[in-house]
């Protein structure tokens, strides 16, 4: 038995198909077919049902690829604690970030990063925060950008930067001579939100729950971007709040519609999580320093609430 068996059992499992687990391997079929029937021949078991299409794991192949995961992961982990012991910045690094914050943040600092620790090779996923949350349990990425707090047990999280909440509001609308906005000037009958799966949803969920103005029936019209929630409050069909690093972003002419929230400002919490058996602990701090760096002087506010993505 060898690792390199175990890690094709792992990618059959992925992808059920002995081709396709091939290619990702880097491995031609023949070869990766080989290799499974000499595992299976000294284990004296069937790891898959080939006669199921797509191809099937046998009752004790589900147990055999649970031990497998932790086999890899850990023999992966090997070469991390000798970086970790010689503070080596460098190797494969899987990042995942949130949607909400991939569009404005990864801009910011990518290739500071890239510039300072060139020996390091950055590969980013945007991901929700359960695939996040799923992936890191799974040792599928080293760490996340997200936000927080999440308080899940194997989950370590470090404190990026705190970013408000800032109102987008057309000229029709009923705040929009109001300079600074407070949260109980907020009504989901008029506020315009993500569609559900977004952190960033939920935590403007959380601040109308605090002044008792969510109910179920009042919102109608939800989307998965940002940019189109901003056309669509261009289209007088209601109002919605935008992370503060977004808009930024906006043309000249659409920043005269944003309206900052009173101190405290409602804010999102954004952090680096990782699992806490992570290793490669010098390559999150040197992307803790690099994003902390160059968000320091895009948030100048000090006075935020912090407002949970996770609803109550």
């Amino acid at each position: 038995m060898t690792i390199t068996q175990l890690q094709y059992v792992l990618a059959i499992a992925e992808f059920k198909n002995f081709t396709l687990a091939a290619e990702k391997c880097y491995v031609t079929q023949p070869t990766l077919s080989m290799q499974i029937q000499k595992l299976e021949d000294e284990l004296g078991i069937l790891i898959f049902d080939r006669s199921k299409k797509p191809i099937k794991l046998t009752a004790i192949g589900e147990k055999i690829v649970d031990q497998a995961k932790k086999i890899v992961n850990e023999a992966g982990r090997m070469k991390d604690v000798v970086d970790q012991q010689k503070g080596f910045i460098g190797g494969d690094f899987v990042l995942g970030i949130i949607p909400t914050i991939m569009p404005t943040l990864l801009p910011m600092f990518l290739k500071t990063f890239v510039n300072r620790h060139p020996k390091v090779n950055l590969i980013i996923k945007e991901l929700t925060t359960a695939e996040i949350v799923h992936q890191i349990q799974d040792s599928k990425l080293d760490a996340a950008i997200a936000a927080t707090p999440l308080a899940i047990e194997f989950i370590k999280e470090l404190p990026l930067y705190y970013e408000p909440f800032v109102g987008y509001i057309p000229p029709n609308h009923r705040l929009y001579n109001i300079q600074q906005l407070h949260t109980d000037d907020l009504d989901l009958k008029d506020l315009l939100l993500l569609q559900d799966g977004h952190c960033f949803r939920d935590g403007i969920l959380n601040i109308c729950q605090a002044q008792k103005l969510y109910k179920d029936e009042q919102y109608q019209l939800d989307s998965g971007s940002f940019e189109t929630l901003i056309k669509l409050v261009d289209e007088g069909l209601g109002m919605t709040l935008l992370p503060y690093l977004h808009s930024l972003n906006l043309p000249e002419k659409d920043k005269n519609n944003l309206r900052d929230f009173q101190t405290p400002s409602p804010a999102r919490e954004v952090s680096l999580i990782y699992h806490k058996n992570e290793l490669k602990i010098q390559i999150i701090e040197a992307l803790q320093d690099v994003i902390s760096g160059v968000v320091r002087g895009a948030i100048a506010f000090q006075d935020v609430k912090i407002i949970s993505p996770i609803a109550n």
